[in-house]
């Protein structure tokens, strides 16, 4: 685990040259077919080397879900173990992570009636405003999202309205059953002792995307005509301020601005979940001093827990 722009995949495919591993995807962009610069993915020669199940699956028109990335990850882990191999999870899409880890709740389905006054009512006085309501009835929930964070908010207070429970209370109060029984777990994440330098690197990564073609990808997925700004993969950071500016809502500066400061956002958000995260085993990209460990450094720390 760790947050974007730490290293997770360079440090995951190290591994899985020194170790009998099969690397599965839990990243909520790299499901999408077409979403490859703005997401990082890994490249056509890094896949060729090191396959990894769970990327390239579904259309970016299809909406992916936590609860159908845990029976895929459940499918993908048994037919790796069943091959003499060990899954090893690389990502930081957390709620995956928790999904996987925890079970789902049983939860009810979406109603398109509920779904639409909801919407208009952000049509009208904007996301921050059902995010304030979302406080008021279910507050856990609330304090985990950004005030545009609008699926979310959404499925929150729709789960609310249908129910009048919390969504956070039913996620806690039944469960679907974890993979604790059925594998033995160890945790690792990478992360910085200071935020400064993930910052940097987000940076630094976000303009190379761009220098890499990232507005011609997203002005592609935009020609398909199938695809809208609303859609999960749409909303993805990065994609949608690319998608923004090509509507004319930016600038080409205010979007790498805009791309730069949501990837933090999203880096901040990966943080507050790892503090909290239970039974991890943190790597830290820095020593007590401040310095950059080497690459070589890193990966023979991960294997001390791994071996």
């Amino acid at each position: 685990m760790g947050p974007t722009a730490s290293g997770k995949t360079d440090l995951a495919m190290a591994i899985a040259d020194r170790l009998p591993v099969v690397l599965v995807s839990v990243d909520s962009a790299l499901v999408y077919r077409g979403l490859d610069l703005g997401s990082a993915k890994p490249t056509a020669r890094e896949l060729a080397r090191h396959p990894h199940r769970l990327i390239d699956i579904c259309e970016p028109s299809e909406s992916y879900s936590a609860g159908r990335f845990r029976a895929d990850a459940l499918q993908a882990m048994d037919d790796i173990s069943a091959a003499g191999k060990i899954p090893l999870l690389v990502g930081g899409t957390m709620l995956y992570f928790r999904a996987l880890l925890q079970g789902l709740a049983v939860l009810p389905g979406a109603d398109a009636h509920v779904r639409a006054d909801i919407e208009a009512h952000a049509e009208r006085e904007g996301w921050p405003a059902l995010h304030a309501e979302l406080v008021r009835v279910d507050p856990e929930l609330a304090a985990e999202l950004h005030p545009n964070h609008s699926a979310r908010i959404e499925r929150g207070l729709e789960v609310y309205r249908l129910t009048g429970v919390p969504l956070s209370r039913l996620r806690r109060e039944r469960r679907s059953g974890g993979v604790q029984e059925r594998y033995q777990l160890q945790q690792l994440a990478i992360m910085p002792r200071d935020r400064a330098l993930l910052h940097r690197r987000i940076e630094g990564r976000f303009k190379r995307m761009l220098e890499a073609g990232f507005v011609d990808e997203v002005r592609g997925l935009r020609a398909r005509g199938d695809l809208h700004k609303d859609l999960p993969a749409i909303r993805a950071v990065g994609y949608r301020q690319v998608w923004q500016y090509l509507e004319g809502h930016y600038s080409y500066d205010e979007m790498v601005a805009a791309g730069i400061a949501a990837t933090r956002q999203l880096a901040k958000r990966q943080l507050t979940w790892l503090r909290r995260w239970p039974a991890l085993t943190t790597l830290y990209t820095q020593d007590t001093e401040g310095r950059v460990r080497t690459r070589e450094e890193i990966v023979a720390e991960a294997l001390k827990f791994l071996t």
